[in-house]
């Protein structure tokens, strides 16, 4: 008898009953997929593809399970052979684009995209996607038009818009929690939890983090070091659960020493889950979220009795088996708290740690970046996706109100800064006057950030790790904090160095606090003299009192854990 409702269990009865069936072989590697194994899914679609070679059904199976084992030239093959078999087929098309971003073609990821768009143009998930991916290499044809799309698909119930890309978009908490919401409730209704666990001996406290970012990532530099000060937490046993293979980095090596390794990397969800639940875990922080790469399915299952949100994902999960979500007072106040669907756990000092063992290497030359002598450099550094036109013209209008200036920029995938130095050249500013850097190792990188002179932040998704980044440099972050989790951290984080002067609430007055510190070299240095002050005397850096109130606030989670599974 199958199992009622367990779609894997239904394709293998049926792959049984008709072996020589090749749509019941695609459809056991949909199901295999869908519940994690890309290895079962492989092996499903290549035994279809020997009953019905070129398929494009289970070509486009073949390639998502390659892109889920990150063999992302074998996917785009595979998927591209799909789409060329089913030109008309506006989900291969999407699938194709997904695994041309990570095989390095952004140009074609777009083109791909647009083309899913415009084969199923009343589809939402499929604008949502577009809109994403053109914000990404800065290609902002129709962007209002799919961004309106993609908020009233929201408002009208659509579950298929993903919560991380959402942030990007200018719209309220209330509708982020919706959003989430609904993608929650979709997952939900997909996944059957574990039973629940049986009381556990008693000993420490078992913390366990999930994350694709244990190594040389945003999630895994902001880290390492709060985890090599939570090691000496009497009490307190860490349990690293990664989602992504080892990448044998030194941050890698130095989590592995700070907290006990649990490899995830291409389990099954149930398995992962299972994983957890045997490691006696007694509360499971999300590190991932509905960010890219992240397991939500796992968390559905409720492997641990306490789950919490916490860093990596800057905005409500939505999500009924999320029980707590970690924040600070400045990036979630009380008034942001009825938007969010977890409880609110408020530590005493601002929520995202740092990385504060790192040494800062000498900086380069000016010539070695590219940036001439003798000008103010003023720099974002901020993901492409985060450059919205509304924030370009904020940029661009403190550059012509700052004559000697230059705006140092991150390099975007495919032909982003061809079109930030059109964009520039349309509104006015020369070209030249944008500077790109391409992305460096993390030590060269915060060499570079000490020839900067002022950052300035994007809206509505703010600097994160990078705000960290350049304060840890002793470059000066201006910001406008909003309504958002998102559009808040700089600012917490500003705020918990006594830098309030440099959260501002305008767009006017980003703007002329701007030039007047790129036109004022006296009030330059006497800010970085009080960010180099506050750096050490805040806390804000300080990851062993950090550890410790984070300790504090795990033991009060655990002991108000919810009577039941979600």
């Amino acid at each position: 008898m199958t199992p009622a409702g367990d779609p894997r269990a239904q394709a293998r009865a049926a792959v049984q009953r008709e072996p020589g069936n090749a749509f019941a072989w695609i459809l056991l590697a949909d199901a295999e997929v869908e519940a994690g194994d890309a290895r079962a899914c492989i092996a499903a679609a290549q035994r279809a593809l020997q009953l019905a070679p070129g398929h494009p059904e289970a070509l486009a199976r073949l390639g998502r399970a390659q892109w889920m084992l990150r063999r992302h030239a074998d996917a785009a093959a595979s998927l591209g052979a799909a789409a060329r078999g089913a030109p008309e087929h506006p989900g291969i098309a999407v699938w194709l684009a997904h695994v041309l971003e990570d095989a390095g073609e952004p140009e074609a990821a777009n083109e791909a995209y647009a083309r899913a768009h415009a084969l199923m143009p009343g589809s939402a998930g499929i604008a949502a996607y577009l809109l994403a991916w053109r914000r990404k290499v800065c290609d902002w044809r129709g962007l209002d038009a799919l961004s309106a799309q993609v908020r009233d698909a929201v408002a009208a119930g659509e579950p298929a818009i993903e919560p991380f890309a959402f942030l990007s978009e200018d719209a309220s908490p209330a509708e982020q929690l919706r959003c989430a919401r609904l993608r929650a409730a979709a997952l939900a209704r997909a996944v059957r939890p574990l039973p629940p666990a049986p009381p556990r001996a008693a000993g420490p406290l078992r913390l366990g983090f999930m994350s694709n970012g244990f190594g040389a990532h945003p999630t895994g530099l902001l880290t390492v070091a709060f985890f090599e000060a939570l090691r000496a937490e009497v009490g307190v046993e860490s349990h690293l659960f990664a989602l992504a293979p080892d990448d044998a980095s030194a941050i890698a090596q130095r989590l592995r020493g700070a907290a006990r390794w649990h490899d995830l990397a291409g389990t099954r969800h149930v398995d992962a889950a299972l994983q957890i639940r045997a490691a006696g875990i007694d509360v499971l922080f999300d590190l991932r979220g509905w960010g890219g790469g992240g397991r939500p399915e796992v968390l559905a299952m409720r492997p641990a009795p306490v789950q919490v949100n916490w860093l990596a994902y800057p905005g409500t999960s939505g999500a009924p088996w999320i029980d707590h979500v970690v924040a600070d007072r400045f990036v979630l106040p009380e008034a942001l708290a009825p938007h969010f669907s977890e409880r609110v756990a408020w530590l005493p000092r601002c929520f995202q740690p740092s990385d504060t063992s790192r040494a800062l290497p000498a900086p380069p030359s000016r010539a070695e970046c590219g940036l001439p002598e003798g000008s103010t450099v003023l720099c974002c550094f901020n993901n492409s996706y985060k450059l919205n036109p509304a924030t370009f013209a904020r940029l661009l209008a403190v550059l012509r109100g700052a004559p000697g200036s230059v705006l140092w920029l991150l390099s975007g995938p495919g032909r982003a800064d061809a079109r930030l130095r059109e964009a520039a050249r349309a509104a006015g500013v020369d070209p030249a006057r944008l500077v790109f850097m391409a992305k460096q190792p993390h030590p060269a990188y915060l060499a570079r950030l000490q020839l900067a002179d002022l950052f300035l932040d994007t809206h509505p998704y703010n600097a994160h790790t990078t705000a960290s980044d350049a304060l840890w440099a002793g470059c000066p972050v201006l910001t406008r904090p909003g309504e958002t989790f998102a559009a808040r951290v700089a600012g917490s984080l500003n705020h918990h160095l006594g830098l309030d002067a440099m959260n501002v609430d305008s767009d006017e007055a980003f703007i002329s606090t701007a030039i007047a510190l790129a036109c004022d070299a006296d009030a330059r240095g006497a800010l970085r003299r009080r960010l180099a002050e506050a750096r050490l005397s805040s806390g804000l850096f300080d990851m062993t009192a950090f550890a410790r109130d984070f300790a504090a606030l795990a033991h009060e989670l655990a002991r108000i854990a919810p009577p039941r599974p979600v």
